[in-house]
């Protein structure tokens, strides 16, 4: 413990956020890093609990009581240090993560605010960069085995630093035209600026990682030339079989993520001027990026997201800045109390109301709400959203409310209800199992550890367990990093017996 009062003297140091009205006008990021001084009194405030339920939260298991001990102490080195030996990107999720590990300090059951652990890593790294403590990896030899991992989201960026640190040469391709997946494309601007991504690849370059954009990885040829489900999108020139893949390198690991958005198969879903919550956010991401203007024109026009989680509050937050007339949100999910008496659940997560900082920003929210069909007074272009309230039962069964149906003016409308799996049609002849939800099988345990039916492919993150969170995918990728090393490894003894 740096300080062995600060717990019970120092206030919580919260980061510094634009105002409304600034921040919307903006696409850049609006949340600041804090001081050295903000940060060394936040750090001062870890209590260095006997035993860190921050640490076991956290999917890396990052060791938040000794780098807030060193950063208190104003040792920045060995706290970044400290925070890269098991996090390759907190300039990531010292930005996008929902800090599970803040949910779980033990600070948090007496005192109205927990520590701050997420601004502090993005402050390390920050700093880090700042200072030149940054440097890059230089491998000593290479093993002579080259992996390839198709995708470049969170999941195969940390796998990829990972293998080629640990000596093989790896290859990254991308079916998009620019890296980084959803980071670059599904999150906007103002939560993760590309700045910051791109950053963080150059550094992968450098190191020796070699990454082929455009280019689309499919289970055979005559895949590739099937166009894939709506709402996948792809920028590629070329494209690649997982065969040649199997070819060409000693193993391949699959890290796609879960691409396949869940849809609204309702009455008047063909009407124009319904789409899906990506083509707006890739569209509008591309368009920051100079690649010409989003084609989905919301500038004041009544916009309606629906669902009720960080895809849907990323479209709000554009739709906004885009000069939307109106947002109203529709999420099915029942309203949830906006606190809970801790001490009954923690360290298990709070079911609360959580309000984003794009929901902050102006929307209307309704909840228990669900959409029933879509119609168009011109017969062309959507103009309303129907619904009904509805009362959720035993087992998740949802019953509509008789009398509860409603109707909202709509010129737009984003589905923002999530993922359901990666692409079926692109590895529909890889022979690869499915689990139930068709994301591609493997156990994360045992010397098979990440490793598909076929022993030469892994699979790793979203394309393996499911919509989910950035910081589950990287460590995911660490894990299944480790997991091919170790094959790969057994592999000559294996030949030689």
């Amino acid at each position: 413990m740096a300080k062995e009062r600060a717990f019970l003297e120092v206030d919580f140091v919260p980061e510094h956020h634009e105002s409304v009205a600034t921040r919307t006008q903006h696409f850049h990021e609006f949340i600041s890093t804090l001081s050295d001084s903000e940060a060394q009194t936040q750090a001062s405030r870890c209590m260095d609990c006997g035993i860190p339920f921050c640490q076991h939260r956290c999917p890396l298991h990052n060791d938040m009581p000794d780098f807030n001990r060193l950063v208190a102490a104003g040792r920045w080195e060995e706290a970044y240090s400290t925070l890269i030996a098991s996090n390759d990107f907190p300039e990531i999720t010292g930005r996008i993560c929902p800090a599970l590990c803040q949910e779980s300090c033990c600070l948090g059951l007496y005192e109205p605010k927990e520590v701050g652990i997420k601004s502090i890593e993005r402050k390390i790294i920050e700093y880090a960069y700042a200072n030149g403590l940054v440097q890059n990896f230089k491998v000593s030899s290479y093993n002579g085995q080259k992996v390839a991992i198709v995708g470049s989201g969170p999941a195969a960026l940390a796998c990829a630093l990972t293998l080629n640190r640990l000596g093989f040469k790896v290859s990254v391709f991308e079916k998009m035209d620019k890296l980084g997946g959803l980071l670059r494309y599904g999150i906007p601007d103002f939560k993760l600026s590309k700045e910051v991504l791109d950053r963080k690849i150059k550094q992968m370059v450098q190191e020796g990682v070699s990454f082929y954009p455009s280019t689309l990885v499919v289970s055979t040829a005559q895949a590739a030339t099937t166009q894939l489900e709506q709402g996948i999108h792809s920028d590629h020139r070329q494209v690649i079989t997982l065969a040649e893949l199997k070819d060409q390198y000693d193993a391949v690991v699959l890290a796609t993520g879960s691409e396949t958005p869940r849809d609204l198969k309702l009455p008047g879903r063909e009407l124009q001027g319904i789409h899906f919550a990506l083509d707006f956010l890739i569209a509008q991401n591309k368009e920051n990026q100079g690649q010409g203007l989003n084609p989905i024109n919301v500038k004041g026009k009544k916009v309606v997201v629906i669902g009720g989680g960080e895809t849907a509050s990323d479209c709000i937050g554009v739709a906004i800045r885009k000069g939307a007339a109106s947002v109203t949100q529709l999420d099915y999910h029942e309203e949830l109390p906006e606190s809970v008496n801790v001490r009954e659940v923690w360290p298990h997560p709070r079911h609360i109301k959580h309000t984003s900082t794009s929901q902050e920003e102006g929307c209307t929210r309704l909840f228990a709400t669900n959409t029933t069909s879509f119609s168009a007074k011109d017969g062309k272009n959507v103009s309303l959203v129907h619904t009904v309230k509805v009362k959720w039962g035993p087992g998740r069964k949802i019953t509509p409310l008789k009398g509860t149906e409603d109707k909202i003016e709509a010129d737009v409308v984003l589905i923002a209800m999530g993922y359901a799996h990666p692409s079926l049609k692109a590895f529909a002849e890889s022979g690869l199992q499915r689990d139930e939800r068709h994301n591609f099988k493997a156990a994360t345990t045992g010397k098979d550890a990440y490793q598909s039916s076929d022993p030469k492919v892994f699979v790793t993150g979203d394309c393996r367990r499911g919509q989910s969170l950035v910081v589950y995918a990287l460590a995911e990728g660490r894990a299944c990093a480790l997991s091919v090393y170790q094959h790969l490894q057994a592999l000559p003894q294996q030949c030689s017996a």
